[in-house]
């Protein structure tokens, strides 16, 4: 597990979310995937907090596991990765305006956003233990 450090806080707020194409157009092929990775990669210079663990893709969807940090909403994150990607791949291949004439959309308006974290029987065992020790330090353990 990565955490991530800024000036008052520690944190580590993974979230798997997936985005899918407006009207469940199946859209993705390998060229389009790989443009889209690129346009991820463009995202974190301007938001260097937004990190991409892992993405992956359908044909009417894409699945990211992306960090974002606490002082951002999701529906921000999703936001930016949504109005950055659309009129990105739009301008690169023409066929899109096509598929999606009279709107600027190639995503749809909603998303599945859950949150990723230890394992949930880690953390009970961890809450159920405090107080149990007299001395030292309790400590999370991940395995």
């Amino acid at each position: 597990m990565e955490f991530t450090h800024l000036s008052h806080c520690l944190y580590h707020c993974e979230y798997h979310i997936v985005i899918t194409t407006k009207f469940r157009k199946k859209i993705f092929n390998e060229g389009i995937f790989a443009y889209f990775d690129i346009k991820l990669a463009e995202i974190t210079e301007h938001y260097p907090l937004i990190r991409f663990r892992k993405v992956n893709h359908d044909r009417d969807h894409i699945h990211l596991l992306v960090s974002i940090p606490p002082t951002m909403n999701v529906g921000r994150a999703v936001g930016i990765i949504k109005q950055n990607t659309a009129r990105n791949l739009k301008q690169k291949f023409p066929f899109l305006k096509d598929v999606y004439w009279g709107t600027e959309a190639v995503w749809s308006e909603g998303y599945f956003a859950s949150t990723v974290g230890a394992n949930e029987s880690i953390i009970k065992r961890y809450i159920e233990n405090q107080g149990k020790q007299e001395t030292g330090q309790a400590t999370l353990e991940l395995n």
